[in-house]
């Protein structure tokens, strides 16, 4: 155990180097010279539900001469114009550090709260004229994106090590088990999330954290399909039924071979010429988690409980994560669990639950983009993929290969009078109806209208 943490803690190193030299990289092309008579301080945000990284860019005669960078935790829940207007109070105050001077221009990523009084406030400062602006194009603009990349590396680096040190790691563990009164050190975490566009391809992840480090070779994915589909607390019933029906069937499948190997069956003639070099495969689902989370709140949860009670399994704890207010919920509790915005426990269950929404959001993309490939012209007998992409060409459409006769589809590359007549009946023998389906480019997946 202790190499396997051994290992998991040089990686994160390994990725925490790459982060640094990555936010090194990004500063050091920032030496770069905009006009001469540039005066102007750039302030970029990254933010979170719990964090913000503020970047600073002090540019003065057109050339950059420092840069600061803090992370903010979001202990009001400000939003981000309040947030720009509390930096710039905050920088520019009586105790703020002004880095000599107050310039000419204060460029932010979005227009403060109330920016008239702001910049009659920092022009009393200054003793001159302050303008506050939201560079919109131009080299002002392409620096505030870099200035925001920085910002977005440095929120990444502080999670980054966070998430690497052990102790911390921990200690969000303890927190976690002891703010939830769980009577289990939580050795293993899995988090389910649904995803979807308006109940269409319907996916689900399942991602895993063990010892608080993630475990990527465990990670799953879900098609939903059929009633479960209709909504969210359906969708997870019907994920956490699967998932722990198949570490059920699982846990059985070894059960059985111990047993076997128990009656000493593994000595019949023929076991000599087994392959003992290579290993038995896997269970996929046989090692179960300590805690379930699940991205939602209380319906989702209940939902989840109640998959785990049908099952009869009742050593597995289950919450849940609502995203709106980061409350904790467990299950058939009409309260939530609210932990420190400062908990390392919250933060635990952020990253996995970002984890697994990202994990999600890739596979629904996947699914939907192979679903945006298929066309009508999949189901017409005799037609392969050549000669459908030869006919798109050729037509623009699939409303366009329908509407054209035998001989106009003959003209196009690969397409004979026989397959051509084949085309136009299998169109004919669809009705009317088949040409009110709108058409789709297959080039650009564009949805054409009839």
């Amino acid at each position: 155990m202790a190499g396997a943490v051994a290992k998991l803690d040089y990686e994160h190193a390994a990725r925490l180097r790459d982060d640094i030299t990555a936010l090194r990289k990004v500063f050091e092309r920032n030496a770069v010279v905009l006009s001469e008579d540039t005066d102007a301080d750039v302030f970029a945000l990254h933010e979170d539900e719990l964090e913000a990284a503020v970047q600073v860019f002090h540019v003065r005669g057109g050339r950059i001469r420092g840069q600061r960078g803090w992370v903010v935790e979001k202990v009001e829940d400000f939003t981000t114009p309040d947030l720009v207007e509390h930096l710039l109070q905050q920088v520019y105050g009586e105790d703020g550090d002004t880095h000599g001077r107050l310039p000419r221009e204060v460029l932010v990523p979005v227009a403060p709260s109330n920016p008239e009084d702001l910049a009659k406030w920092l022009g009393g400062i200054r003793g001159a004229k302050v303008d506050i602006r939201v560079p919109q194009r131009g080299d002002k603009a392409a620096l505030m994106s870099t200035v925001r990349e920085n910002a977005e590396h440095a929120l990444k680096l502080h999670k980054t090590r966070r998430a690497g040190d052990i102790t911390v790691r921990s200690q969000a563990l303890q927190e976690l088990q002891e703010a939830l009164d769980l009577p289990v050190p939580l050795l293993r975490i899995e988090c389910f999330d649904v995803s979807h566009v308006q109940g269409t391809n319907v996916v689900a992840s399942m991602v895993v954290v063990e010892d608080g480090l993630p475990k990527k070779s465990d990670y799953r994915k879900f098609s939903i399909t059929g009633p479960a589909a209709s909504d969210d607390t359906a969708a997870m019933h019907d994920v956490l039924t699967r998932r722990f029906r198949h570490y059920l069937q699982d846990k059985s499948a070894q059960v059985d071979e111990s047993v076997l190997e128990a009656d000493g069956r593994q000595e019949a003639p023929d076991a000599a010429v087994l392959d003992t070099t290579t290993p038995a495969p896997k269970a996929k689902f046989a090692y179960p988690p300590n805690l379930v989370v699940v991205d939602g709140g209380q319906p989702q949860v209940n939902a989840a409980a109640r998959a785990l009670r049908d099952l009869g399994i009742d050593d597995v704890y289950v919450v849940g994560l609502a995203k709106r207010l980061e409350e904790v919920w467990l299950p058939d509790s009409d309260f939530p669990v609210v932990l420190p915005r400062t908990s390392q426990g919250l933060y635990l269950l952020q990253r996995i639950r970002d984890e697994a929404h990202r994990f999600a959001i890739t596979f629904h993309r996947q699914k939907r983009g192979k679903a945006m490939t298929v066309s009508a012209l999949d189901a017409v007998p005799g037609l392969g993929a050549s000669k459908r992409k030869a006919l798109l060409a050729h037509f623009g459409s699939v409303k366009g290969v329908k509407a054209a006769t035998a001989g106009e589809l003959a003209e196009a590359k690969g397409i004979g009078p026989a397959l051509a007549g084949a085309i136009v009946n299998h169109f004919a023998a669809e009705g009317p109806e088949a040409m009110s389906v709108p058409a789709m480019n297959m080039a650009t997946g564009e949805i054409i209208e009839t």
